[in-house]
C-alpha cells in the first residue's frame, strides 16, 4: 500500500485539529468528531493541550483512501513550539497549510510557508471556515499570492462565503491556472507563448509535477467543523503529493529518524520513528546515532520491546511511521542508520531562566523532573544551578507555562519560573594552554598530571575533546574524568556565559598508582581549564533574529527609526503604496520591545514576523549575560 505522510500546518487557531478529525472521522479512523472547545480531540491527548485547546506536541493518525494510507501529523502553530514543527518537517512527504477565511493570512502562516518553499515540501493551501461570519475568498486570494506566493491558484471556488450555506465547486485547470503555472514550468510558458495552447492533460501535468518539486502551490477551499470542501482536499492530497522514494527490498539496512517522543504512565518513552529504507520488526536489535549537546555522537542500542505500526500493520515498512520503545530510551532526533542532510537544523532556544520549587523540600524532585523532561527532548536543555535551582533553556513565554503545568500535574511539583532572559554564549577567540605536574599543592593535593590546549572548534561543532597524549597512558576512568568535566565546566565561561564551538585537547597526563583517583581528575581538570580558556580569550556572542516588517506606507519612517534605536541592522526595503515590507537582523533581547511598539506606530496595521538567525559578538557597552529579554537587568 502506498504510504503518504502529510504534515498539516497553520497559525494558531486556523482549524489544524478540527480539519485532522473531520479527515479521520470522514474516512472511518474514528466513530464521532472531538471538538477542540470540547477537549475531546484525537490528538491533543494531553490534558494541558485540551484544556488550552493548542498542539503542543506532534501528533500522528492515520487514515485510508483507496490504495493509500495517510499518515496526518498534527503539529503545534505557536511560535514557542517552533522546534516541534520542524522535527515534523523532516518526516513529511508533504504538507497543508491552513489559513482562515475570517483572519486571513497572518505573521505565523507567512513564516510556515517561508519555511516550506525554502524545503521545497509540497504544499497544499486550503482556506478553512469559509462558512464563517466575515470569510472572504476573492481578496484573500490576493493576499496569498502578496504575502505568501504568488506562485498559487484555486482548484475549486466557493459560493456564499461567510454564510452557514457556503458550498465548495470543483474549478478544472483552466487558462488562469496555465499563466499561474507559466511562471514556474518552462513547458507551459513556452506553449502559451509559441502554441499550441497547453491541453487541459498538459496543465494537469504541469500542475502535479510543480506541486511535487514544492514550486507550485494549489488552493483549495472547505470547512473543517462542516466537512464543505474536504473531499476535494483529500482527493488533490493523493492525486498531486508524491510518496517519498524509499528501499524496500529485502535485505536493506533499516534507515530512519525519531521525531517525537511521548512519557509513558510508567516513566516508559515511546518514540515516533519515520521509516526510510528496509524494515524493522519487534523484538529486532536497532542501533541508533545521537547527537549530544556538545558536539559528540554516542549510540543507543536495543532490542525493539513494543512497535505500534501506525495504520495497523505488524512490520514497519520505508514509508511508514510507528510508536516503538526501545530499553534506555531515544530521544527527538536520534537516527536510525546514515541519514542524508536533508534534517534541518534546529535553532537552540534562546531564553534563559531559573526554576525553583515553592517547597524547598521539593527542590532535588524538580530538578529529576526537569532533567527527565530534557532527556526526552534535546532541544529543552536543563541543569543544576546554584541554591538548588535549575537553569532551564526555552523558546518561549508559553512554553514555560505549559512546564509548570506540566511539573504540577505529572510531578505533583509547585515551581516558580524567574523572568526569562537571554542566553549570551563564548567563543575562544586564539589558542591557551595550560598544565599542573603531580603532586600539586595549593591547600589540596591532586594526585594527577594534566595539560590541555583550549581553540576555537568548527562554527556550530558545540564542544570538542580530543587527545595528543597516548591513548591507555592513563586508565580509562581518569580519561573519562577528565573529559566529562572540561564540557561541564565550559557550562560557565569567563563572563559567566556557557562556551560553544570550542575544542580542548588533553595534551599531557600522568598519575601515580595507587595514589590517583578519578576524583584527583575532576578536581585538578577545571583549575587547568579556566587558565588555558583565559590564555586563549573569548569573545560574547548574543543571539539575533532575522525581522520581516509589513508597514502602512506612512508608517515607514517611525518604523526604521524605531528599528534603528534597537540596534537593528536592515537588510531591504520593498514594496511602496499601500505599504513596505522591511527586513533585517535585530538582537534577540530587543525583539520583544520591537513587537510591542510596532502596533502604535502603525495603528495596528503592522505585521510582524522573525526567526532566529546567526548570533552576533556583543558590541561594546551593550551589557552581557545579565540582561533580560528587554534590554533590562534579568535575574
Amino acid at each position: 500500500m502506498r504510504t503518504l505522510n502529510i504534515g498539516i500546518l497553520a497559525h494558531v487557531d486556523a482549524g489544524k485539529t478540527s480539519l485532522t478529525e473531520r479527515l479521520l472521522f470522514d474516512h472511518g479512523a474514528i466513530d464521532r468528531l472531538g471538538s477542540v472547545d470540547a477537549g475531546d480531540t484525537r490528538t491533543d491527548d494531553g490534558g494541558i493541550e485540551r484544556r488550552r485547546g493548542i498542539t503542543i506536541r506532534s501528533a500522528v493518525a492515520a487514515f485510508t483512501v483507496g490504495d493509500t494510507r495517510v499518515n496526518l501529523i498534527d503539529t503545534p502553530g505557536h511560535s514557542d513550539f517552533v522546534a516541534e514543527v520542524e522535527r515534523a518537517l523532516e518526516v513529511l512527504d508533504g504538507a497543508v497549510l491552513l489559513l482562515s477565511a475570517v483572519e486571513g493570512v497572518q505573521a505565523r502562516t507567512r513564516v510556515l510557508m517561508r519555511t516550506l518553499r525554502r524545503l521545497r515540501l509540497p504544499t497544499l493551501v486550503f482556506v478553512n471556515k469559509i462558512d464563517r461570519a466575515g470569510a472572504r475568498t476573492g481578496g484573500l486570494h490576493d493576499d496569498v499570492r502578496r504575502l505568501l506566493t504568488p506562485h498559487v491558484a484555486p482548484l475549486t471556488e466557493v459560493t456564499d462565503a461567510g454564510t452557514p450555506g457556503a458550498r465548495v465547486v470543483r474549478r478544472p485547470p483552466d487558462d488562469r491556472t496555465a499563466q499561474a503555472l507559466a511562471e514556474v514550468d518552462p513547458g507551459i510558458l513556452a506553449a502559451l507563448v509559441d502554441g499550441p495552447e497547453p491541453t487541459a492533460r498538459d496543465l494537469a501535468a504541469a500542475l502535479a509535477a510543480r506541486t511535487a518539486d514544492g514550486s507550485f502551490h494549489p488552493l483549495y477551499h472547505g470547512s473543517a467543523l462542516g466537512g464543505e470542501g474536504v473531499a476535494e482536499l483529500v482527493e488533490g492530497l493523493v492525486g498531486l503529493v508524491p510518496a517519498a522514494a524509499a528501499d524496500t527490498s529485502r535485505g536493506a539496512e533499516p534507515r530512519g529518524t525519531v521525531f517525537a517522543v511521548r512519557p509513558g504512565p510508567a516513566g516508559e518513552r515511546t518514540a515516533y520513528l519515520r521509516l526510510y529504507d528496509g524494515e524493522v520488526r519487534p523484538r529486532r536489535r536497532l542501533t541508533f546515532l545521537r547527537r549530544e549537546s556538545d558536539g559528540r555522537t554516542t549510540e543507543v542500542s536495543g532490542r525493539v520491546t513494543r512497535l505500534d505500526v501506525v495504520g495497523g500493520d505488524s512490520t514497519l515498512t520505508a514509508g511508514n511511521i510507528a510508536a516503538l520503545t526501545v530499553p534506555g530510551g531515544l530521544r527527538v532526533g536520534d537516527r536510525l542508520g546514515e541519514l542524508s542532510d536533508r534534517a534541518p537544523q534546529f535553532a537552540p532556544p534562546t531564553l534563559q531562566t531559573l526554576v525553583r520549587a515553592v517547597d524547598p523540600g521539593q527542590a532535588a524532585p524538580l530538578r529529576s523532573a526537569l532533567l527527565a523532561l530534557a532527556d526526552q527532548d534535546p532541544l529543552l536543555h536543563a541543569r543544576p544551578a546554584a541554591s538548588g535551582t535549575t537553569a532551564l533553556l526555552l523558546y518561549g513565554e508559553v512554553q514555560m507555562e505549559v512546564l509548570a503545568t506540566t511539573l504540577a500535574e505529572d510531578f505533583g511539583i509547585e515551581a516558580e519560573f524567574a523572568p526569562g532572559r537571554v542566553r549570551f554564549l563564548e567563543r575562544p577567540t586564539g589558542t591557551g594552554e595550560a598544565a599542573e605536574e603531580m603532586p600539586w599543592l595549593d591547600h589540596t593535593r591532586y594526585w594527577a598530571t594534566i595539560g590541555l590546549r583550549v581553540e576555537p572548534g568548527p562554527r556550530g561543532s558545540g564542544g570538542e575533546f580530543a587527545y595528543e597524549t597516548e591513548l591507555g597512558a592513563l586508565p580509562r576512568a581518569f580519561h573519562q574524568a577528565v573529559e566529562e568535566t572540561v564540557h561541564a565546566t565550559l557550562l560557565t565561561g569567563l563572563t559567566g556565559a556557557a562556551v560553544t564551538d570550542y575544542r580542548v585537547t588533553l595534551i599531557r597526563s600522568g598519575f601515580s598508582s595507587p595514589l590517583s583517583t578519578a576524583a584527583d581528575f575532576r578536581g585538578l581538570t577545571p583549575i587547568v581549564l579556566r587558565r588555558a580558556l583565559a590564555r586563549a580569550g573569548t569573545v560574547l556572542h548574543e543571539p539575533y533574529r532575522a525581522f520581516e516588517a509589513e508597514v502602512p506606507s506612512d508608517t515607514l519612517a517611525a518604523v526604521t527609526a524605531l528599528l534603528a534605536s534597537l540596534g537593528a541592522d536592515f537588510t531591504g526595503t520593498t514594496g511602496g503604496d499601500p505599504a513596505w515590507i522591511v527586513t533585517g537582523e535585530l538582537p534577540a533581547r530587543r525583539t520583544r520591545e520591537a513587537e510591542l511598539r510596532l502596533p502604535g506606530l502603525t495603528r495596528g496595521e503592522a505585521v510582524w514576523s522573525s526567526r532566529p538567525a546567526e548570533d552576533r559578538p556583543l558590541k561594546p557597552g551593550n551589557g552581557g549575560p545579565g540582561r533580560g529579554v528587554g534590554g533590562h537587568p534579568g535575574e
